[in-house]
């Protein structure tokens, strides 16, 4: 029988102030430039901020069949705002998942073509998995695949999310390993994996989103913790910091009153929230659904949101002197 650990994330309605304010005007866009919907972000060692966007296509079912033409993904100076760079055009049908592993590669999902990609800082396709606008079930095919988690070996773990409620583990070359889950409540179990992340202890951290927790899992799949409660709302996106700590980003829970929802929440390695930040709404340091986060090397904090299609970046605050 599994163990559930159900962790007090702090029931109180706030902490006594947030640790983390927002940085105004960062980006810098160029003059009529719009991102549209942010889906993906991510942060290499050299604090370039990637950001993976719907450049104005919206969800709609079913997909469009041809590509999006304007650029998905921008490239920003983490310090400055400035974009660096920008790739993507006439490839993707509806960006969803980036991560950046520590070789500075990306690995990008797509729910409309239902494929996997790894890709250079620059845009060159290195890797492919799943077949183009095919869902499907088997270990060679997904289903609306969320989101990765790279190893530093380069094997990665795919949250593949909407439909297969599953995780899959692959090696550094796309050879399938194994997998765990499926649809439903209890321990292992998922109702959409949308995000995830793994840390030094080689633990692998899910948002199952829809069951409104993060699922703690070891290396081969085994459950060993589950972290949810009011503070942690419901989880669309996880990053590991440098300090081994855990950024989330609740995309807005309606079970929760509305002062509770749509926030960035710190949590320490056992699951212990250490500060949240952010709320629901339009002006800067709020949020319009939250669909990811990052962290820097240098411990800025990043997040990509859905209706708010914008990126804004979080430091933490200055102790008073």
């Amino acid at each position: 029988m599994r163990f559930i650990l159900f962790l007090g994330l702090f029931a109180t309605a706030s902490l006594a102030q947030s640790q983390h304010e927002v940085v105004s005007g960062w980006p810098q866009l160029p003059e009529g430039q719009v991102l549209g919907l942010c889906a993906g972000v991510g942060v290499d060692a050299q604090n370039r901020v990637y950001v993976f966007h719907r450049s104005g296509r919206v969800w709609s079912k079913p997909f469009p069949k041809e590509a999006i033409a304007a650029p998905t993904v921008s490239v920003f100076d983490g310090a400055t705002g400035r974009l660096l760079s920008s790739w993507g055009a006439n490839r993707f049908i509806m960006p969803h998942g980036l991560t950046v592993d520590r070789e500075g590669n990306l690995w990008l999902t797509d729910v409309g073509l239902h494929q996997v990609f790894k890709c250079s800082p620059a845009g060159e396709v290195l890797l492919t998995l799943g077949e183009a606008g095919v869902p499907g079930s088997d270990d060679k095919h997904f289903n609306l695949p969320t989101d990765v988690a790279a190893l530093a070996d380069g094997s990665f773990y795919v949250s593949d999310g909407y439909q297969n409620t599953r995780v899959m583990k692959f090696t550094a070359d796309g050879r399938f390993e194994f997998q765990w889950g499926t649809k439903g409540h209890g321990p292992g179990e998922f109702h959409l994996p949308h995000g995830i992340t793994v840390d030094a202890q080689g633990r692998v951290i899910v948002c199952d989103r829809e069951n409104e927790r993060l699922q703690v899992f070891d290396a081969k799949g085994a459950f060993k913790h589950e972290w949810k409660g009011p503070q942690l709302g419901k989880p669309y996106g996880i990053a590991t910091g440098p300090d081994g700590h855990f950024f989330v980003i609740d995309g807005g829970s309606p079970s929760l009153q509305p002062q509770l929802r749509g926030k960035a929440v710190e949590l320490d390695p056992s699951g212990q929230v250490l500060d949240t930040f952010g709320s629901q709404g339009k002006a800067a340091g709020q949020f319009q659904l939250g669909h990811d986060i990052a962290v820097g090397p240098d411990g800025a904090v990043y997040v990509a949101e859905g209706t708010g299609a914008r990126v804004q970046k979080f430091v933490r605050r200055k102790a008073a002197e």
